[in-house]
């Protein structure tokens, strides 16, 4: 509609003007009724018998209509932030959630927005409520929870190739808040528990691995060096008496003993 141009006719020409010879006669009361003044963030369409005037929207600033033939609908340009009411999805692996959205638009082109929808901020917000119903619907549980920002990517593309025409311009989209029922909540956690229990066996098997391959290396290089044995012996005894305060019996090394015995049974 907003592409379509044609002319008044003759008609429409002879009341446009009566319409602009009535404003001569009354000038200069009247040119208060033809003034209109338009925001720096609003432009206007205007209208005359009812088809639009130009092919540009008029503003800001002051612009001047005719009256009892122009009439003008004024358009905000600013974005507009708008939050989507949660929406009850079924999930691609069969799970019940809520999800709710932000989606920021503005509007770049007043003209379409007027001619070629009724309620283009209604429609928007409608329109993405679907899409983000359509994404979401075709995403498991893990992928809407681990991709938010592909999936508000998506829905934003979608968004845009459907406003195009209405003069919309989708800025951003962004997934707000997903809710689960109580008990995939509990499944969930106990799912994860599990793996971190699993995750955590794992290492403790990785680390008694390590460290029996680190005693086979110790027990090889103390078996070349028996005074190093008893070195380390005495050693570990030294540790435990710092740490603890009780009383250790202290045993005689066996080739020590044999030591004795031999300078016994010689003198």
């Amino acid at each position: 509609i907003a592409d379509r141009r044609e002319g008044i006719g003759v008609c429409g020409w002879i009341l446009v003007s009566l319409s602009f010879l009535l404003v001569l006669i009354t000038f200069p009361i009247s040119i208060w009724a033809c003034m209109k003044v338009i925001r720096e963030y609003e432009q206007a369409v205007v209208f005359r018998l009812g088809r639009i005037l130009s092919k540009k929207a008029k503003g800001p600033g002051v612009i001047l209509i005719l009256p009892c033939t122009d009439t003008f609908i004024k358009v905000d340009l600013r974005m507009v932030s708008c939050k989507i009411p949660p929406q009850e999805i079924l999930t691609k692996d069969a799970v019940t959630a809520q999800v709710d959205g932000v989606v920021c638009y503005r509007i770049h082109s007043a003209i379409s927005a007027v001619a070629n929808i009724s309620d283009v901020h209604s429609a928007t917000l409608l329109l993405a409520q679907t899409a983000l119903r359509n994404i979401l619907g075709t995403q498991s549980l893990a992928q809407l929870l681990a991709g938010r920002g592909e999936i508000a990517c998506s829905i934003q593309a979608m968004l845009n190739s459907a406003t195009e025409q209405w003069g919309v311009k989708v800025a951003r989209v962004e997934i707000k808040d997903v809710r689960i029922p109580v008990a995939m909540q509990r499944a969930m956690a106990a799912e994860a528990e599990a793996a971190r229990e699993t995750r955590a066996k794992v290492v403790a098997a990785e680390g008694e691995k390590n460290a029996s391959r680190a005693l086979k290396q110790a027990s090889m290089v103390l078996a070349e060096s028996p005074s190093g044995f008893q070195l380390r012996y005495l050693q570990t005894l030294t540790t435990l008496a710092a740490e603890n305060n009780s009383t250790i019996v202290f045993p005689l090394p066996i080739n020590m003993l044999g030591n004795l015995g031999q300078k016994s049974r010689g003198g």
